[in-house]
C-alpha cells in the first residue's frame, strides 16, 4: 500500500528513542549519513554494520563509544555473519527495537536478453535477501520484547520499471512483497514493517544546486525515524513515496 510523504505529520519528541536500540546496515553510505544523525539526536543506542574504513570517516566519534557498537560485518548475504551480527548487539544491549535496512544496490542499462545472471542474482541478494536475512534474526528479539520497528528502503522501480531494469525493478519489487508480509504476520505482535521509497539520493551539495535532483539523506532521516517513532505507531505496511519532485 502506498501513502503520500505529504500525509505525514508530527514532529519527534526530545529523547524520542531514548533506551532504544536502533540497528542500522550500510551505516558508511551515503543514506546512513542523514539516518545515523536522526536516531543519535533521539538517544538511541546504535548498532551499525561496518563494512569499511569509510563509517569511522562519516562517525569518528562512534567506534570508541560504549553507548554505541560498530560491528565489522562485511557480508551480510551470509545468514551466519547476520546471526553474529544479532547476537553481538543482544549480548551488548539485550534488546533490538528498530532495523533500519539500508544495505542495496543498484545495476541496470541492459535489457532482459543482455543482463547476465550474476547480475540478476546480485540484484536479488543486495536488495531483498539480505533484508530478509536481518529481518529474519531480530525478528525473535522483537517477538520477546513484544515490540519491534523494521524498516526497509525501496525504490520507485520497485512499483513500475522503466525498462532496462529488470534486475534491479524486480528485487526492489521483492523487498515490498517481504515488507508486506511481514507487517501482516507480526503486526498483532507488536512488530510493525514497513518501507520508504527514494528517488536519488543526493549531497546537500547537489540538492542546493538542483532541488529536482533527489532527495537528501537528512530528508529520508527524518521520514524513517518517523516510522520508528510514536508518532508513526499506527502506521503498518506501507511504502512510503519520497521523491521529492524529481519525478
Amino acid at each position: 500500500m502506498l501513502i503520500p510523504a505529504g500525509n505525514l505529520r508530527g514532529e519527534l519528541k526530545m529523547g524520542e528513542f531514548r533506551d532504544q536500540v536502533a540497528l542500522i546496515t550500510g551505516a558508511s553510505g551515503l543514506l546512513a549519513s542523514g539516518v545515523v544523525p536522526v536516531f543519535r539526536a533521539g538517544g538511541a543506542s546504535l548498532v551499525l554494520t561496518c563494512g569499511d574504513e569509510r563509517l569511522y570517516e562519516r562517525f569518528p566519534d562512534l567506534a570508541s563509544d560504549q553507548a554505541h557498537l560498530c560491528y565489522p560485518a562485511t557480508d551480510l548475504s551470509d545468514a551466519e555473519t547476520v546471526d553474529g551480527l544479532v547476537a553481538a548487539a543482544v549480548e551488548r544491549f539485550a534488546r533490538i527495537d528498530v532495523l533500519v535496512n539500508i544495505v542495496g544496490g543498484w545495476d541496470a542499462g541492459q535489457a532482459v536478453h543482455e543482463t547476465s545472471v550474476s547480475t540478476w542474482q546480485t540484484m536479488f541478494q543486495m536488495n531483498a535477501t539480505i533484508a530478509f536475512l536481518m529481518s529474519r534474526a531480530v525478528i525473535p528479539t522483537m517477538l520477546e520484547q513484544s515490540s519491534g520497528k523494521i524498516i526497509n528502503i525501496g525504490a520507485r522501480p520497485g512499483l513500475r520499471a522503466s525498462g532496462q531494469d529488470a534486475a534491479y525493478a524486480a528485487s526492489k519489487a521483492a523487498l515490498l512483497r517481504l515488507t508486506e508480509s511481514m507487517s501482516e504476520e507480526y503486526k498483532r505482535r507488536g512488530i510493525r514493517v514497513n518501507a520508504v521509497l527514494p528517488s536519488a539520493v543526493v549531497t546537500e551539495e547537489q540538492f542546493a544546486e538542483d532541488p529536482h535532483s533527489g532527495v537528501t539523506p537528512a530528508q529520508l532521516g527524518k521520514v524513517i525515524a518517523f516510522l520508528a517513532s510514536d508518532a508513526g505507531s499506527i502506521i503498518n505496511g506501507v511504502a512510503i513515496p519520497a521523491y521529492g519532485t524529481k519525478f
